[in-house]
């Protein structure tokens, strides 16, 4: 029988290789999005034209029609992100991502959903390498901290927090399978201009005899995106009513900035 699996944010960055990989393993995939980060495009209608399926929701709203379709696997990638977004409305940050993952898991039950998967952030210890709490390569017990509340960036790593806290209190209540994965610098096709690897690239094609870069010395260690999509499929055999966050990312590789663009710079002959 064909394993279904429900991706909530599915036409974007990671969502949509997620849906390549899962195609390729022989399983029929629901994509569900509002496209207010996902994008409409040649990708995605390839995928379309297979296997998968694509509905068209704002997820802070209660998705209907839970129990037709019983899924081997929700995967819940939707949410506001991004620098210039969370700090332009930490608030509206903050309530999307806390509804549309209440929304999801509430559908989940109903559905019977045999797994399911939380994509979390690297945030959550952020701030715990900063105050030296934690080191690097950064390990999944290090604490949480949050020292401002009035930092507009808070709010993404507050609701990730919580949204950790709302998947173990209904996994452990309703015995549902399932994962946390804390995704760390995850790079790759599709995932807009507005990061490192890509904003670096662009500026190099666009031409002269350098890239300007604000601090040469931070380092990165960044992660493919496939790679991080097969381990996040990996984990999912391991889902538990009990579950524990998983760090998801490259701890052999750490690059530092001024490195990185001259390797661009290189690679783009600039």
């Amino acid at each position: 029988m064909t394993e279904r699996a429900l991706l909530a944010g599915g036409a974007g960055f990671v969502g949509l290789h997620l849906a390549r990989e899962l195609l390729e393993r022989g399983w029929r995939v629901t994509i569900v999005d509002d496209f207010s980060r996902g994008r409409r495009d040649r990708a995605l209608d390839e995928l379309l034209e297979g296997e998968a399926e694509l509905v068209e929701h704002d997820l802070t709203r209660p998705l209907a029609g839970g129990a037709a379709a019983r899924p081997d696997l929700v995967v819940h990638l939707a949410a506001a992100v991004g620098v210039g977004n969370v700090s332009a409305a930490p608030a509206a940050a903050l309530r999307t991502n806390l509804l549309s993952l209440d929304n999801v898991l509430a559908w989940s039950l109903d559905a019977g959903a045999g797994a399911f998967a939380f994509s979390s952030t690297s945030e959550i210890a952020d701030a715990a390498v900063a105050m030296g709490l934690a080191s690097v390569p950064v390990g999944e017990e290090a604490p949480f901290v949050c020292p401002d509340l009035g930092a507009p960036r808070a709010s993404y790593a507050l609701s990730k927090a919580c949204g950790e806290m709302l998947v173990r209190a209904t996994a452990a209540r309703h015995r549902l399978p399932a994962t946390i994965v804390r995704l760390f610098n995850v790079y790759g096709p599709r995932m807009g201009s507005a990061h490192v690897v890509p904003e670096l690239i662009e500026r190099a094609l666009a031409g002269g005899d350098r890239v300007e870069v604000f601090g040469a010395e931070p380092t990165r260690a960044f992660c493919y995106v496939e790679d991080a999509v097969r381990a996040l499929l990996d984990l999912v055999p391991l889902a538990t009513p009990e579950p524990l966050p998983v760090n998801v990312g490259n701890d052999r590789e750490e690059i530092a900035i001024g490195e990185l663009a001259r390797r661009v710079l290189a690679l783009t002959g600039s």
